[in-house]
């Protein structure tokens, strides 16, 4: 089918504005980019593309009548923001409202779309403008006065919009019945698994906010060990007071490193809470820091690590519970792995701790 006058018309209108189509492109990545990463928001996408001439050619030859100039089709400059969950598109549609001028009359909530008895994933669409904040051109005024449209979709949504249009769904042409309901299953199931992943995930949120609440309540015997716990409770520097005092044997410098990997250490050693932690660090303190004083006798090491403290605290209660070397080996292992060093370390200490009646 050939154009008519009106269509060739805007499609030359489309000629003259490629080059600012693709300035709009541009610039609304850059600040979508900018400000996702200003509110720490991770995305599974971000993409944009400016209509083909093809494209809008063949979309002149379907409905141009609908159109009086080039500047009523609004998705000629389309950008795309896929999220991991569901939930997420109303914090980014959130963050879009306040960095675009939205022309509320030509957006659309297609998720609110759906009949009842119809599954499927739509996306929220929102026809924007480039506000004077963001491109202020007395030389280009089209940057703020050509719409461009912003789509906002799950990941899940993505997966069945791209299929929708793989198979041809949302085509004119009639697909078999059983063709029909076998889509409509598997929508569903992506519906259903979109909404769990969200619901999932806010729980697991509330469940590490009230982890956190309950470390720094100090009812520490009310918080199970798990690796949330002993995460928050790191936070919290239980060991500075023993690193500081071991530090000031050499007046050496503390290097922050991470107690994380004694989580495994202290459930090997039975803890189940982090009460237990605590009556460890505070049955063991003294033993811990008369340890320190013949390790570093005489070394001169002026920096020594903050998990030093925990270390000399789980070495006293290892040799305290008579499980000797062997105990230690099996320390060092979980550490650092197997190595012939661990039999040695452990044999040195065992020998330090043996001069300081730790056994």
């Amino acid at each position: 089918m050939k154009l008519d006058m009106h269509g060739e018309m805007i499609l030359d209108q489309y000629r003259d504005n490629l080059p600012v189509y693709n300035k709009i492109k541009d610039l609304v990545l850059d600040t979508l980019r900018k400000c996702l990463a200003d509110n720490s928001i991770m995305i599974a996408g971000l993409e944009g593309r400016v209509k083909t001439e093809k494209s809008l050619t063949g979309k002149l030859e379907l409905k141009g009548y609908k159109y009086r100039t080039i500047d009523d089709i609004t998705d000629i400059v389309g950008v795309r923001i896929i999220t991991f969950f569901s939930d997420e598109v109303d914090i980014i549609s959130a963050l879009a409202e306040k960095l675009f001028d939205i022309d509320w009359e030509n957006s659309v909530d297609k998720r609110k779309m759906l009949e009842i008895d119809r599954f499927g994933y739509m996306s929220l669409h929102y026809i924007c403008r480039l506000p004077k904040s963001i491109c202020d051109d007395p030389t280009a005024p089209q940057m703020n006065s050509i719409r461009f449209e912003l789509q906002m979709r799950s990941a899940l949504q993505h997966v069945w919009a791209n299929m929708q249009h793989d198979t041809g769904y949302k085509s004119d042409v009639e697909i078999p019945i059983h063709y029909q309901r076998s889509l409509n299953r598997l929508a569903g199931i992506l519906e259903l698994a979109d909404e769990q992943f969200s619901r999932i995930r806010k729980e697991i949120n509330d469940y590490r906010r009230n982890v956190q609440s309950l470390v720094a309540s100090g009812n520490f015997d009310d918080v199970p060990l798990n690796g949330d716990t002993f995460r928050s409770y790191s936070q919290l520097q239980p060991f500075k007071h023993l690193v500081d005092k071991i530090a000031t044997i050499n007046q050496a410098e503390v290097y922050d490193d991470s107690i994380m990997p004694y989580y495994h250490v202290l459930l090997h050693m039975g803890m189940k809470t982090i009460g237990d932690i605590e009556r460890l660090r505070i049955k063991y303190s003294d033993n811990a820091y008369q340890l320190a004083l013949i390790q570093l006798a005489g070394t001169g090491l002026d920096i020594v690590a903050y998990s030093v403290a925990l270390q000399n605290l789980c070495i006293v209660h290892i040799l305290k519970q008579g499980f000797g070397e062997a105990g230690l080996v099996r320390m060092f292992e979980s550490l650092y792995g197997p190595s012939d060093y661990n039999s040695t370390r452990a044999s040195r200490i065992y020998q330090q701790a043996q001069k300081i009646n730790i056994l």
